[in-house]
């Protein structure tokens, strides 16, 4: 039955990135024919929204605590999510400023970037995603041995992600940091989400430590789902961070 109930997970999950995958293939293929920014913010808020009910679970906010224990395992376990969500609520207020910057000093143009790696970079993301939604249901029906495995290929598939912003993009860009609007822009969006990136590394390979030493099970691994959470918001905010950067507009 355990098996039965990872197994449905894991085919809603792969639905959930498929949906993601089409609709970033339609938002590239819009700004190429039509660049058009009501449309390719519709399609990121279409985007950012199954991430956040699927992967984040935000509908797990509203669960009832019935246990009188403020000791307990499941009280704690709805006050962390809660503040974990209002932390991710002042996190979103900094990156909301960077994109009112964006906005305000770029308006409808964009910063000359290479559009194949920006597709790459996405897709890598994305495809985390996916893997880490893997390794937290894999937990939640104590399978260590997929857990342990996804959590590595997302660790890993994160690393790639920092290698192509930070390693690549920042090195062929026609531009620096001190170049103009469209540097200060730039570096500050992606250096901003790259040291998120790099926190939400640290805390897989601490998940990935004690799961490797046994300490989650299906009753108790907030630690796995934690990690989960944030690494999804730090997707979310690169589904806006992209077409914001890549897609809408024209290049300066």
């Amino acid at each position: 039955m355990a098996h039965t109930g990872e197994s449905s997970a894991l085919r809603l999950g792969l639905l959930v990135f498929l949906s993601l995958a089409v609709l970033t293939g339609v938002e590239f293929g819009l700004a190429l024919f039509l660049n058009v920014w009501q449309l390719l913010l519709l399609v990121a808020v279409l985007k950012a929204g199954l991430v956040l009910y699927y992967y984040m679970h935000v509908y797990k906010l509203f669960k009832a605590d019935d246990s009188p224990d403020h000791d307990s395992y499941a009280y704690k376990l709805a006050t962390n999510r809660m503040g974990l969500w209002l932390f991710f609520i002042s996190d979103s207020f900094i990156f909301g400023g960077l994109m009112l910057a964006r906005i305000n000093l770029l308006g409808l143009t964009r910063p000359e970037l290479n559009q194949l790696l920006g597709l790459g970079v996405t897709s890598v993301l994305l495809l985390s995603s996916f893997f880490m939604n893997r390794a937290e249901t894999a937990m939640a029906h104590d399978d260590r041995k997929q857990f342990l495995f996804s959590t590595a290929v997302t660790l890993t598939l994160g690393l790639l992600f920092l290698v192509g912003v930070v390693g690549v993009e920042w090195q062929i860009a026609p531009f620096g940091p001190g170049d103009g609007v469209q540097g200060a822009v730039f570096y500050s969006m992606t250096g901003f989400h790259a040291f998120h990136v790099l926190t939400g590394v640290i805390f897989l390979v601490i998940i990935l430590r004690n799961g490797l030493r046994g300490r989650y099970s299906s009753e108790k691994h907030w630690g796995v789902e934690a990690c989960t959470v944030y690494w999804h918001f730090v997707d979310v905010v690169w589904i806006f961070f992209y077409p914001a950067l890549y897609l809408i507009g024209t290049m300066l």
